[in-house]
């Protein structure tokens, strides 16, 4: 009675007790490996960590080497249609000069930014000029509006001036830039924007590491004319002899138009190769960081191993000891 009720205490202790069997310390080549017949101790699971880190940070480096090869693919077919288009708008600033401090009562700041990150601080630096911009042109007697070209600088001047926004163009460089797709988008301002000056505001290319941020000022006709009856430095139109039926105004009016489309055709493709450099610039730091961070890892992984490795030998020479003894 005594031995059948034991053993039926034990059966319902049984699965309190551990699964495995109890088995000899110096086990056969044939038994079950220790990660195989247990759970994965801490020391290995700092291994596993580690190695999974070291994974995750080389296909990073991968992904920003292969950005930045493709920005460069990019800046050297942009870079030759900027360079000529510099051309387009030089005469007309001979004409009709750059005067950014003539006082006018309805401002439109155009703002040209990027539609894609991952560009450095081009698109913040856009902004900041056109804030600065703004509050320089703004008065109780003045109206300054914001058009906004490409989605990074939509959504920070959304935030803070929102009520000022007048038109936002996105997806400017969905397909490859032309004269001709610019132009319709500078119609398209024209028609639907108030304007006594036009201040465009983009990054203009220097170099792979090197971009300059420049605002160009385009003037209504009126104002044209204004500055012109004023002399000073549009004194000159009135030497230059009409010729056909149009009257002056209409000369200016198609002028301006004419000088707005090839200033923005011109902004618009110095700012995308000023975005593919700092594009450049940036996956390049970002794989050297990369590649500074897997070597860190990879010194930490080893230490880490090493470590386990000694624990391990030590576990072995102690129990072999305390057998022998």
């Amino acid at each position: 009675m005594a031995m059948a009720a034991l053993r039926r205490e034990g059966r319902r202790f049984a699965p309190l007790i551990s699964p495995r069997p109890i088995t000899a310390f110096r086990s056969s080549p044939l038994a079950p490996t220790r990660e195989a017949e247990g759970p994965i101790g801490v020391r290995y699971i700092s291994t596993q960590v580690v190695r999974n880190r070291m994974k995750s940070v080389k296909n990073i480096q991968k992904i920003t080497k292969a950005m930045k090869m493709v920005a460069a693919s990019k800046l050297r077919a942009i870079q030759t249609k900027a360079e000529n288009s510099r051309g387009l708008w030089q005469p007309f600033t001979a004409l009709l000069g750059d005067t950014p401090s003539v006082d006018v009562k309805k401002n439109v700041i155009v703002t040209v930014s990027s539609d894609k990150g991952l560009c450095g601080g081009i698109n913040s630096t856009s902004v900041k000029i056109s804030k600065a911009l703004h509050k320089l042109n703004s008065g109780p007697e003045n109206e300054t509006k914001y058009v906004i070209l490409g989605e990074k600088a939509k959504a920070q001047l959304v935030r803070d001036s929102k009520k000022d926004i007048e038109l936002i163009i996105t997806e400017l460089q969905k397909n490859p830039l032309s004269y001709t797709q610019v132009s319709v988008l500078a119609d398209d301002i024209l028609k639907n924007v108030e304007f006594d000056a036009l201040r465009i505001v983009f990054n203009k290319f220097h170099s792979v590491v090197s971009f300059l941020p420049t605002v160009s000022t385009v003037l209504s006709p009126e104002i044209v004319e204004r500055e012109a009856e004023a002399g000073g430095k549009l004194g000159d139109l009135d030497s230059y002899e009409i010729e056909g039926g149009e009257t002056k105004g209409e000369i200016l009016q198609n002028l301006t138009e004419f000088q707005f489309s090839c200033v923005m055709f011109n902004s618009v493709l110095e700012n995308a190769c000023s975005e593919q450099g700092a594009r450049m610039s940036a996956m390049d730091s970002s794989s050297r960081n990369a590649g500074d961070m897997l070597d860190r890892l990879t010194l930490t992984y080893n230490r880490t191993r090493q470590a386990s490795i000694t624990t391990e030998l030590i576990e072995i020479i102690s129990g072999a000891s305390a057998l022998e003894g």
